[in-house]
């Protein structure tokens, strides 16, 4: 029987076989037919895996040309793509998210910039990181477009401010100011300090006439609400100087809880900072907001204070802040004011 004429396809499929230990072409499977995967039978090159790559057999049942069964088990778990019309639809894999774009949305390195996380460059870098959420989910995509004022971006896992009108700001509140933008007596109040954008600002919580130190103020009213709120119990801490000597046991006093008017009153730390002659520097925080909360604890425990500084509220410290004078928090700070109280 005369064999098949072997043109440059067979020949090729040939050397395949026999170089990758194969079976030979006389006893393997033939193009016409025969118990193996043939070229009419076998997966086609649009639907099944590819030449390159795909993990099932080559046309001629020999590892495919691109590089043999290696290759093809390295990109075997990878999706494959299809094209559908015009436009192709890439199945999502790890480099791809399922965040749907905005119309008419900001791009997300812009929004980034914007906020002050960085430079757009930084800010693309991280993204390609997959250091930035939106609504919880991981965006590699540079070209994201979201909306800045309706969707929650993080950034390591904290929170940033969305919207480029947002102001948050720290004042070290001096002695003899009111914590209110107005009053009606003309005494000093903070809006003293805070030049045009006193009007829509919120201030978060009071100091008391006679307290100084570390003020919260910011436009962004939900935040603002829950530092402010009991519930939330945001830590404040306080330095205060009082009336000595100290028993030892002062602090286990003001954590275990002092009785006042108005209920028990607990501290949740407290350490003394210095103790000099018949006074003494101590520290406190606690989460409380009553009136003068501090104040009446240590005066009920038999240490009237003579002055007292707020140095911290939640996680923005005073720092070197001169009375009088305000800061903007850093993007840090405001993602950590967020963390404290679940946003």
């Amino acid at each position: 029987m005369t064999p098949p004429r072997r043109d440059g396809r067979g020949s090729g499929r040939a050397r395949g076989q026999s170089q990758g230990g194969g079976r030979s072409r006389a006893g393997g499977p033939s193009q016409a037919g025969g118990p193996g995967p043939s070229q009419a039978g076998g997966p086609s090159r649009a639907g099944g895996p590819s030449q390159a790559g795909g993990p099932g057999p080559s046309q001629a049942g020999s590892p495919s040309r691109a590089g043999g069964r290696d290759q093809a088990a390295g990109r075997a778990q990878r999706p494959a793509r299809t094209d559908a019309g015009a436009g192709r639809i890439d199945v999502p894999d790890e480099g791809h998210d399922t965040l749907i774009d905005v119309p008419g949305g900001v791009r997300l390195q812009k929004v980034l910039a914007a906020a002050g996380v960085g430079s757009r460059r930084h800010c693309e870098e991280m993204i390609g990181e997959g250091r930035v959420e939106v609504d919880g989910e991981i965006v590699r995509r540079y070209g994201a477009r979201v909306d800045p004022q309706l969707q929650i971006i993080r950034v390591d896992g904290r929170r940033i401010p969305g919207r480029e009108d947002l102001v948050y700001l720290g004042l070290n509140k001096p002695v003899g100011v009111l914590t209110t933008m107005s009053d009606s007596r003309g005494r000093p109040t903070i809006a003293d300090f805070l030049g045009d954008s006193a009007e829509r600002l919120f201030h978060v919580g009071r100091l008391d006439y006679d307290t100084e130190g570390l003020m919260l103020l910011m436009n962004d009213g939900e935040l603002a609400h829950r530092l402010a709120h009991p519930s939330y119990g945001v830590l404040k801490t306080y330095l205060a100087d009082v009336a000595g000597p100290l028993p030892r046991d002062l602090g286990r006093q003001l954590v275990t809880g002092i009785e006042l008017a108005d209920g028990v009153a607990t501290a949740d730390r407290f350490r003394v900072v210095e103790r000099a002659g018949s006074r003494a520097l101590v520290e406190i925080t606690l989460h409380e907001g009553r009136k003068h909360i501090v104040r009446r604890m240590l005066a009920e425990a038999g240490h009237p204070v003579s002055r007292l500084v707020r140095t911290q509220v939640g996680p923005v410290s005073l720092g070197p802040l001169r009375p009088g004078t305000t800061r903007r928090l850093t993007i840090r700070e405001i993602g950590e004011l967020y963390a404290a109280v679940g946003l």
